[in-house]
This record gives C-alpha cells, structure tokens and sequence, in this order.
C-alpha cells in the first residue's frame, strides 16, 4: 500500500479549507446572487475541476484547460456571494495550484485578475472606501507570495529528483567500469599464464617425451613420472586460462545493490538468489535494467520504496521490480522501458509490466 506523503496531506489541507470557506452559503448563512444550487454546482466545479488539472492525470492541454475551468468557475462563485468573508481564499488555492499547470506568465496574470475580482466582490459588500483597496492588495499579496513559495519549492524538488537520477546513473556506470577493469585485467593474467608458463611446460613436456626414447634404463622411470606431471600441469594452466577467460568479472548481488545504494528519497532493497549465474553479458543487462528501474520510479512513480528480486526460474533468470508508487491505469512505455525490452530480446527474453497497483516489472532471459 502506497504511503501518503506530504503533498498529499497538503493537498488535503488546502481542500478543507476551500470546503470551510465556502460551507456558509450551503448552510443559510449567506445568501448569494444566484440561486444556491447553481452556487453549490459552480463552487463544487471550481473545486473538481482544479483536482483534475493537479493530479497529473491526462494530457497536458486537457490540464490546463481544466484548470481554466477551475478558475472562471472560482470567479463566478467569489463574485455571487461577497458577503462569504473568507470565501476569496478559494482563489488563493487556484493561484497557488496554477504552478503546477501553467507557466510562471500565466500564472501571474491568474493573480492579477483573481485580485480584480476580489476587489470587485469587496466593492459590493462594502461599498466606496479605502477597505476593498485593501483587501484586494492583501489578497493579492497572499497570491504572490503563495506562488513563488511553492515554485521555489516545486524547482527544489525537480532538482532533486534530477540529481537522484544522476546519482543512479553513476552507480551503474562505476559498477559497469569495474567490471570492465576487472574482466580486461582477468584477461591479461590469463595471457601471462598461458604465454609464460603454459610454454614452457609444452617445452618441458617435449623434451620429456625425447628423453624417454633414450636407451638409459635407468633414467626412463623417472623420465615417465616427470612427463605425467608436467602434462597434468599443463593441463592446470588449460582450466585456469579458460576459467579466467570465462567467469563473471562482476558480483551480480553487489553489483544490483551498488546501482540502488544511497537514492535520495527512495528506498531501494536488492535480493539476488545465491544460485543465480550470470554471464558479464547477462550482468550488463541486469544492471542497465535496474538502473532504468530505479530512475523511472523516481521520476513517475512518487514512491517511497523499491524492491528489486533476482531469481532462478527453471532455466531461466528471472528481475522482478515493484514499487509502492502510485502506479497507472494504462502504462506507457517510454525510451527506459523500451530499452530494457531490447536488452532482454538481444539476450532471447521478454519483459512485462503493468501499473495497477503500483508499478511490477518481470523481465527473464534463458540461463547460459
């Protein structure tokens, strides 16, 4: 289950407020200049349509024009109840929840005209004077003070999210690196082994086999001993070169948990099975996988946590992800999701994932 964080609790806050501000015209204790169900409707439209525009649901322009919807609406409900004392605070919201739809311009210019109708229904409710100046300035002031607080912070957070992303991306690369250093070195030690000493053993051993076509009895038992151990080394080199040359240059384990080590603002828990063998190949795969994982879930998901589980399914190898984000009713797969889709294809796997609840990825490919 999904944790509520604390834009949730805000975003809860600032819709019982709206609610209380408004609660004094369905309530009898103020009579607005249209019929009340009409009220209610412009006022509960105002508010449905404003969680809409927020809620990151649907195409950007669809947003944007439900938050023009939010905001004619909040006029036409401050303007037909002047009376409602606190009412203008709903136009606050819409100021402060515009950062979230529309540009800084735009949002300026909703300030302004949400100051405009401000000062209009003060002007109604209490006539000529310095007061409706003044609240409307008041109001206005609110406005814009709430707006640059929650841009800055909106700009903090896409910061951090970047550098989180960052952040991934260099662990993977640094584990990546290593393996590479440690395969190429793996290899140059092989070469030695098999250059230096593997050489000079086949010498050893030719020579052996001259010596034991000599007549010297004597000599031959210990020539043919000499022969078999110098052919049983040989053979010793053999398996080490190949074993060197064919290992894994990376721990799979730690490589994975390396990638989601130290993510700001997301928890990320790795479970590699101890009978899991990757090839280097394989472990790329794995590891550019669960990079796309981790990075995804921090731009889209709003999660708090990912568990990452590595497995072995019969003959196959088996990643399963999942997060406690929100997930989507209808996933789309953008340039990571496809890319982890070809790297398990080139190795002969496949990948699937859905959103329902949360977001689940299960990715396999065949064991080598």
């Amino acid at each position: 289950m999904r944790r509520i964080g604390l834009d949730e609790w805000s975003g809860l806050a600032m819709l019982v407020v709206c609610l209380g501000a408004g609660a004094p015209v369905p309530l009898g204790l103020v009579t607005p200049g249209v019929p009340v169900p009409l009220w209610v409707a412009l006022f509960l439209t105002a508010v449905v349509a404003v969680v809409a525009a927020v809620a990151e649901v649907g195409p950007v322009p669809a947003r944007r024009a439900a938050y023009g919807v939010a905001v004619a609406a909040g006029w036409a409900v401050v303007v037909t109840a002047p009376q409602a004392g606190l009412l203008p605070i709903l136009l606050v919201v819409l100021a402060a929840l515009g950062a979230e739809v529309v540009r800084l311009p735009t949002n300026l210019a909703v300030i302004v005209l949400n100051t405009g109708v401000i000062a209009l229904a003060t002007h109604r409710s209490h006539g000529d004077g310095i007061e409706f100046v003044m609240t409307a300035a008041f109001y206005g002031l609110i406005q814009l003070a709430t707006l640059f607080s929650l841009t800055a912070i909106g700009r903090e957070r896409r910061l951090r999210r970047e550098l989180a992303q960052a952040h991934v991306d260099l662990q993977a690369a640094s584990v990546l690196l290593a393996g590479s250093a440690r395969a190429a070195e793996r290899l140059r030690i092989s070469r030695e082994l098999h250059d230096l000493i593997g050489h000079q053993l086949t010498v050893l051993t030719l020579e052996l086999e001259t010596a034991r076509h000599r007549r010297d009895e004597a000599a031959w038992d210990h020539v043919e001993r000499a022969n078999r151990v110098a052919r049983d080394v040989l053979a010793d080199v053999r398996v080490t070169v190949g074993a060197l040359r064919a290992g894994p240059a990376t721990d799979l384990a730690d490589a994975l948990r390396d990638v989601g080590r130290d993510v700001p603002g997301l928890d990320v828990v790795v479970d590699v099975d101890d009978d899991v063998e990757a090839d280097e190949e394989q472990t790329a795969a794995l590891v550019r996988a669960v990079q796309e994982i981790v990075t995804n879930t921090l731009r889209h998901a709003e999660a708090g946590e990912l568990r990452v589980g590595v497995a072995r399914d019969r003959d196959a190898i088996r990643l399963t992800a999942t997060d406690d984000g929100r997930g989507a009713a209808e996933v789309v797969p953008g340039n990571g999701l496809r890319g982890i889709t070809e790297r398990f294809a080139a190795l002969g796997g496949d990948v699937a994932y859905d959103g329902a609840s949360g977001f689940r990825l299960t990715a396999r490919m065949p064991v080598r």
